[in-house]
This record gives structure tokens, C-alpha cells and sequence, in this order.
């Protein structure tokens, strides 16, 4: 115990161990900042406020839309997407960091094996001034377990565990978001794909129409009561509408391909059946806008950025602190008995010769740094109000994007019952022109600009029915598609977690291709 007095009186290492144990941490404990917040949303008259109870709140999100392709579809997503993939071992790394972290607060054991073996010849010997000319040779062994221990007295270690946590659970709400676009890209790409459908559709019965106008053009030619111009008008419409209707094919196959990818599969092996766009659009329960502060994982990741970095000021105070440190070994030498050329040896020739033992604590601190420890605490907190305008920033964004799809949503719903109101009449001028064009009242530019008329406005149609199902997913991504802040992992849990390593990958190879589950 000579060396422990000698560096660091009994007294202090007293002082030393109650420090540790009461939990003393420097620099700022963490608050939430105060971001600006509206009472409700502007566009929210008129909409379901959401409750506990809605299916979004349990994550299943799409069940609005009850539709079993769709449904489908989006579980794949999570099993087999590679941007979730990518994220979530992006999360086990933070885990990881985080164990890293923890390790410093545990004592450091080692192990110390030094051998070697000594001879010494009888000239050697002679020369030494020793009488005879025995031959020496000796093997010696020293064995010594070590012991060192880095003590946490100002919360360096704790504040960096903290930091970590934090950047885990961040880490977490990444993942969701990534989960979360995943599913909103796809269903993007499902009612894409649906309205091209619906197009396909339209054009379709456009071409059965077309052809029948065409057939009775043909008939009035033949009766000298329609001229070439009207037929050759006619079948120009007819190909025309054709065209249009190979093309949506185009559109079609590139949005399945994007949805074999999204599912994690490749494009060849993916065939989503034909079906038209729904003719209602769910309505989507709203929230108050106070509640995107815990349903949007881009806002809790945001926010427990915020945490991590209050935690590395604390990092960046502790180095104003000395570093205290205890080590210790205890050990022993192992001589063998020397023979000295005669005979007799012991049936034993190793044998404990004397044991070793240290012990000590050194207290290290910093006298002048022509002010680095200053500057890194500035760094620190620099950092710590960047990511606070970040944060803020992050949730005046979300109340943009939910203000935005539920204006979009009120207007594209006015515009669907205008333009269906639009399609009534045209179909019915459609209907009256070609009546009188049968009987020459009327000519066939006249029965053309009709059908155009209500081709026009049946795509218009269909583009914003479109419109709504692009602004109801975007309004679920908006309000977070059923995520809480409540799902990310607490710092005991993140055990669970753990990438497991095994031996087998670590000395030979080659590594598992998917990460192997811990139990």
C-alpha cells in the first residue's frame, strides 16, 4: 500500500469512492426545448380529430384504404426492403456504441505471461570467478493478473453512455422514418399504378366508343351522306385513342417494378393484379398539432439528438476535472531448481519462488492548454443549439405537410364534384350530338369536339382521384402512420438489440449474410 499513500492520501481515495458512488455528473441535465406550436391546424374544420381507438394508432395504417393487395404488400415491406435493412443495422451500430460506452464505468482485467530460459556455459561460469565448471540452465515463468479501473468521479463515462443512449434511440426513430417512407413509397406507387389502371380502363370503353362513332361514319359514307374528311377524322380519333391506351402500359410496368424493388424483390417476380382506382377516399383521423411532437419518429429522432448533444457539454466540462485511476496485479514468479551438473534433482522441478504484487492510484490533470478545454465546451454547446433550430425547424415542417395535404384534400374534394358533375353533361352532349349526327342535323366536328370534351374531363376526373389517395397517404405520413414516441426503446432495453458475434465469424469467415438473431 506504500505506492497508493505515496500518490493519493487514504483520505482522498475515501472522498474518491463517496464521489462515485453519489452520482456526481458535470454539466447541464437535458430539458426539452420549446418549439413554436398552433392551437389546432387551419385546415382542420370538418375533420375527425383522432382518438386512441383508430387503427393508424396501432401502426396498420393502410386498413382505411381495406384493401387486401395493399395489405399485402406493405408487410412484405419490412421483411425484405433494404433500406430498412441498411437502417436497422445502422441502429444495432448505435446499440453497440452504446455498450461501448458502458464498458468504461467496469474495471479493466488483464493478464500477464512472461517466460523465457536462460543457460550459462562453463566458461561463462568460470568467468564469473566461480570455482568449477558447472553449466547452468534455468527457465523462469512470471505470471500476473492485472487489474485497472478508470473512476467515473466527475460523469465523464456516465455522460457519454447518456450521449449514446440518446443517439440510440435517435437512431430507432431513423429506422421508423426509413420503415415509414418505405410503406408510404409503396403505397404511392400501389395508387399510381391503380389510377393508370383506371385509365387503361377509360380508354378502353374510349376505343369502343370511338370505334362505334367510326363504324357509323363508314355507314354515312357509303349512303353519300358523310364526306372522306369525317371518315378519315374519325379513324384518326379511333388510333389515336388506341395509342393512348398501349401507352398507359408504359407507366404501368415501371410503377410494378418499383414496387417488386420497394418488397425487396426482383421486378421479374412481381406481378400486382389489374384493378381500378377506388371510386371513395377514406377519411384519415387528424391529430392537434401537439400531437406530432410524439407521433412523428423524424421529430423524436430530432429531439433526441438534442439529448445526446446536452450530454457531450457535459463530456467536453469533465475535462476541466482530473483523471483518477486505481490499478493493481498480483503474480508470481516460477523458478526451476537448479541442478548445477550433479544429480539429485526434485520430482519437481518448478517451484514457486516468490510472488509479486502492486497496487497504486495516479491522479492526472491538465495545467495549461492555452484554452483547448474552453473551446471544445463551446464546440459542445454550439452543437447542442444547432440541433435545437434543427429540431424546430423539423416540426415546422411537419405542421407544413400536414396543413398541406388537408388543404389538398379539402380542394381536390370540391374539384371531384365539380368535374363529376362536368362528366354527367359532357357524356349527355356526347349522346346529343351523335343522336343528331345520325340524322345530319349535325356535322362531325361537332361529335368530335364533344367526345373530346368528355375524354378530357374523365381524365381530369381520374387525376384527381388520384390526387386525394397521393394527399391521404402523404396526410398519414404527415401525422407519423400510427408511430409513438412511447415505441422507442428505453436504455435498459437496448440490450435486446445486440448484433451477436460469434467466433467462428471472427477468426474464419466468411460473415453471415444476413445479421445472425441473438438469444
Amino acid at each position: 500500500m506504500a505506492l497508493l499513500r505515496a500518490s493519493l492520501p487514504a483520505s482522498s481515495l475515501v472522498l474518491i469512492l463517496a464521489l462515485c458512488t453519489s452520482g456526481c455528473m458535470v454539466g447541464p441535465d437535458y430539458e426539452t426545448p420549446a418549439v413554436p406550436m398552433s392551437a389546432e391546424f387551419r385546415e382542420l374544420d370538418g375533420w375527425k380529430i383522432a382518438t386512441p381507438l383508430d387503427d393508424m394508432d396501432r401502426g396498420d395504417w393502410w386498413g382505411v384504404y381495406d384493401d387486401p393487395t395493399l395489405a399485402s404488400l406493405l408487410r412484405e415491406v419490412d421483411i425484405s426492403n433494404q433500406n430498412i435493412a441498411a437502417a436497422e443495422a445502422g441502429f444495432r451500430q448505435s446499440v453497440a456504441l452504446v455498450n461501448q460506452a458502458r464498458s468504461g464505468l467496469f474495471p479493466v482485467l488483464g493478464f500477464s505471461y512472461t517466460g523465457y530460459r536462460w543457460h550459462t556455459g562453463s566458461a561463462a561460469y568460470a568467468g564469473q570467478g566461480n570455482p568449477g565448471t558447472p553449466t547452468t540452465t534455468q527457465t523462469t515463468v512470471q505470471i500476473q493478473p492485472q487489474l485497472s479501473w478508470t473512476l467515473d468521479v466527475w460523469g465523464k463515462i456516465r455522460r457519454e453512455v447518456e450521449s449514446n443512449v440518446a443517439l440510440a434511440q435517435a437512431s430507432a426513430a431513423d429506422l421508423a422514418s426509413v420503415k415509414l417512407s418505405a410503406r408510404t413509397q409503396l403505397a404511392l406507387a400501389y395508387f399510381n399504378l391503380r389510377a393508370a389502371d383506371s385509365l387503361q380502363e377509360l380508354l378502353h370503353e374510349t376505343v369502343a366508343q370511338y370505334r362505334t362513332a367510326h363504324e357509323i361514319t363508314l355507314d354515312r359514307a357509303r349512303v353519300g351522306t358523310a364526306s372522306d374528311y369525317e371518315v378519315e377524322i374519325s379513324g384518326t380519333q379511333l388510333d389515336t385513342a388506341k395509342a393512348q391506351e398501349i401507352a398507359v402500359g408504359v407507366q404501368r410496368a415501371r410503377l410494378q417494378h418499383a414496387i417488386a424493388v420497394l418488397i425487396g424483390r426482383p421486378p421479374a417476380d412481381v406481378q400486382v393484379p389489374w384493378a381500378p382506382l377506388p371510386r371513395r377516399v377514406p377519411v384519415v383521423p387528424a391529430s392537434l398539432p401537439s400531437a406530432l411532437l410524439e407521433r412523428r419518429p423524424d421529430i423524436a429522432a430530432a429531439e433526441r439528438r438534442i439529448a445526446s448533444r446536452n450530454a457531450m457539454v457535459g463530456v467536453a466540462v469533465a475535462a476541466y476535472f482530473p483523471d483518477i485511476s486505481l490499478s493493481g496485479g498480483f503474480g508470481g514468479v516460477l523458478l526451476p531448481y537448479a541442478t548445477f551438473g550433479y544429480s539429485g534433482s526434485s520430482a519437481f522441478p518448478i517451484a514457486v519462488a516468490n510472488e509479486i504484487w502492486t497496487v497504486g492510484g495516479n491522479m492526472a490533470e491538465v495545467l495549461f492548454d492555452a484554452g483547448l478545454r474552453r473551446e471544445q465546451v463551446a464546440e459542445a454547446m454550439a452543437s447542442y443549439y444547432e440541433s435545437v433550430a434543427q429540431y424546430r425547424q423539423t416540426v415546422l415542417l411537419a405542421l407544413q405537410e400536414v396543413e398541406t395535404q388537408l388543404s389538398d384534400l379539402r380542394i381536390l374534394a370540391q374539384q371531384a364534384r365539380a368535374l363529376d358533375r362536368a362528366v354527367k353533361r359532357a357524356r349527355n352532349a356526347v349522346r346529343i350530338t351523335l343522336n343528331r349526327y345520325r340524322i345530319g342535323t349535325v356535322d362531325y366536328t361537332a361529335v368530335v369536339q364533344a367526345q373530346e370534351l368528355l375524354l378530357a374531363n374523365q381524365v381530369s376526373a381520374i387525376n384527381v382521384r388520384q390526387g386525394q389517395f397521393i394527399a391521404s397517404v402523404t396526410l398519414i405520413q404527415a401525422l407519423g402512420g400510427g408511430w409513438d414516441a412511447s415505441f422507442l426503446p428505453m436504455a435498459e432495453n437496448l440490450e435486446r438489440w445486440r448484433t451477436c458475434v460469434s467466433v467462428r465469424q471472427m477468426l474464419r469467415g466468411p460473415l453471415d449474410q444476413e445479421m445472425p438473431p441473438c438469444l
